[in-house]
Formats: C-alpha cells, sequence, structure tokens
C-alpha cells in the first residue's frame, strides 16, 4: 500500500508538459490522469445474453462487412422463397389429377437459358463486395501508421509498442473475487468488463488513425480476434503475421484467442481500450515509451515514473514480457 501511495504521489506531482500531446502541444494530460482505464459501455464491443446478430461494428472494414452480410442474408431469402414457391407451383400444377397424360417435353431452350444465367449473374453480384472486402482487410498499412505487435503465449497475451520505445505490455485474464486460484491478483469488477473476458492490462491504442497489428506467437499457434472490429489474425511461431487495423471511435473492444492452444485456450481473452491521440500519447509516456518528435517539442518521459500498467504476468511462474515461455 505504502508503494502504490508513492507511485501515486509521484504521478500527480509530474510536470503536465511530461504528458502533452506532440501534434498539439496545448493538450496536456498531468500526472495520474495520464491513464485512467476507461468503463466499457454495455453492448458495445461485447457479446450480449440472447445475441444472435453480428456485433455492432467499429471499423469501416467492419461496416462494409456487416452491410454485405445483411445483403446476403436477402439475397438467400429471396432465393429460398422463389424455390419454395417454384416447388409448391410444381406439387399443384403438375400433379396427377390435373395431368393424368404427363407431358413428355423435355427441353426448353428458353428456360434452359433462364436457370444458367440467372445463377450465374446472382453469384457475380455477390463475388464484387466478396472481393472488394477480402482487398480492403488485406492493404498495405500508410507509412506513417503505428506499429503495434501481439505477441500469444500460453495463456496470455503481450503487446509490444516498437515505434514508442518497444517497451512492452503482458495481458491476463482477471479472476473473480471468490476464484480459490486468485493468489494476489485483484479480482475483476464490473469496470473491467464481462466475466472471462476482462483483462488487467489491456491493448491501448489511438482511435480513428491506421495501425500496423503485427501478429505473432511464442509457443503453439494463437489467433488474435475481437469480433467488433472485425479483426482476426492467427499468430504462428517465427511467422509475423501483419494486418492494418483501426478504430472509429474511443471505446472498450473485447475479444479472444480463436485457435485451440492448449488447456488455458479459453481464458485467453483480449481487450483494446481506444483513445484520443492525446491520451494515447500521453499514456505511452506514462509507460516510460516514447513519441516520435517528442524531442523537438521538449517532452521526455519521467523514468522515476513507475509505469501505469505493470510489464509482468499476474500469472504465477510465467515469464515476464519478452521472456521465453515457461515450459
Amino acid at each position: 500500500m505504502a508503494q502504490d501511495a508513492a507511485a501515486t504521489e509521484q504521478l500527480e506531482s509530474a510536470d503536465p508538459a511530461d504528458v502533452a500531446d506532440v501534434a498539439d502541444p496545448e493538450a496536456v494530460s498531468a500526472g495520474s490522469d495520464a491513464y485512467t482505464p476507461m468503463a466499457p459501455t454495455e453492448g458495445k464491443g461485447m457479446p450480449v445474453a440472447g445475441g444472435w446478430d453480428i456485433q455492432p461494428q467499429y471499423s469501416e472494414d467492419g461496416e462494409f462487412a456487416y452491410g454485405l452480410h445483411y445483403g446476403l442474408i436477402w439475397v438467400m431469402a429471396g432465393i429460398s422463397i422463389f424455390v419454395l414457391a417454384l416447388l409448391l407451383y410444381v406439387i399443384f400444377r403438375f400433379r396427377k389429377g390435373a395431368n393424368p397424360v404427363p407431358s413428355k417435353t423435355s427441353h426448353n431452350t428458353l428456360i434452359e437459358v433462364i436457370w444458367t444465367v440467372v445463377p450465374a449473374l446472382i453469384l457475380l453480384a455477390i463475388a464484387i463486395p466478396s472481393i472488394t472486402l477480402i482487398a480492403r482487410q488485406y492493404e498495405t498499412p500508410p507509412k506513417d501508421a503505428i506499429t503495434i505487435k501481439a505477441i500469444g503465449y500460453q495463456w496470455y497475451w503481450g503487446y509490444a509498442y516498437p515505434d514508442n520505445g518497444d517497451f512492452e505490455i503482458v495481458s491476463n485474464m482477471l479472476k473473480e473475487e471468490d476464484d480459490p486460484t486468485r493468489g494476489d491478483a485483484r479480482a475483476r469488477t464490473d469496470t473491467d468488463g464481462p466475466e472471462q473476458l476482462a483483462v488487467d492490462n489491456r491493448m491501448v491504442v489511438p482511435a480513428g488513425v491506421p495501425i500496423r497489428l503485427q501478429v505473432t506467437a511464442a509457443d503453439v499457434i494463437h489467433s488474435f480476434a475481437v469480433p467488433s472490429l472485425w479483426f482476426k489474425m492467427d499468430g504462428v511461431p517465427g511467422r509475423l503475421n501483419e494486418r492494418i487495423f483501426q478504430v472509429d471511435e474511443p471505446g472498450v473492444y473485447y475479444g479472444q484467442c480463436s485457435e485451440l492452444c492448449g488447456a488455458r485456450h479459453g481464458f485467453m481473452p483480449i481487450v483494446v481500450e481506444a483513445l484520443p491521440m492525446d491520451q494515447y500519447n500521453a499514456w505511452v509516456l506514462a509507460q516510460g515509451g516514447t513519441i516520435a518528435g517528442a524531442d523537438e517539442e521538449g517532452i521526455e518521459a519521467d523514468p522515476s515514473l513507475p509505469p501505469t500498467q505493470e510489464p509482468e504476468s499476474a500469472v504465477e511462474g510465467a515469464p515476464g514480457a519478452g521472456a521465453a515461455p515457461v515450459a
């Protein structure tokens, strides 16, 4: 407790200029206000009880995919209704009572052309937005995109920030108050998020700007997936996968590892917290990281200030940030 009090005193006494946004020197976040975990919004970026639809989307690709999804539902519904109506018509019109002598017609050029051309046109209409969506998802990130690396471990996530001093945050699932295996780790609260989705340290990103998200793994194959941001990418040991990643608005968004990776696969949640750029820069500086152009603006991180998120795993026996996985 004494250590926490000292840390709080250090943060509150920090010079506001130390956490100023480089792009806007007038934007200042002082000391302990440099980073306070954002409370989630109920139903936003998370699953809901009784949900049957895709989660509402908060990225441009997600919104495009959501529209395509609903468009395809109407196409499928229209085809199903047409086929059902055609089947009922044939059953009624060509029943034995109405046709004691069945027709011996074997060919109809017009009908054969229609049932070949129309399905082909429908498939073409579906293919165009489908291929467009694939292309959008794999667009090359712009040169000025911020690079963030998600690293899968058994069984937690690490988030490295190469463009901001290459520090790494380790993220573990928060356990419930009455969980006998919790130990000294803090328990989950409602402000952390839903049960089995809340974590101690979130992946913090700036909202509204392109991010070069790189995904890899240290041991076995993992998969970084956040449904409400329309993002899913495998993390493969020894390989660096990369995609553009952008969150349209500030908020807290939840996901999980989506590749079976061992006994505790179901306990590897992902929490993305998107902040305005000035607050993101303040968070980076509070971690002891760096901001491009900070030297020219005279802004430096105070090394005496402890990071607001501890870069060590809360799981007993697990490696610290950047260390090799435990056998």
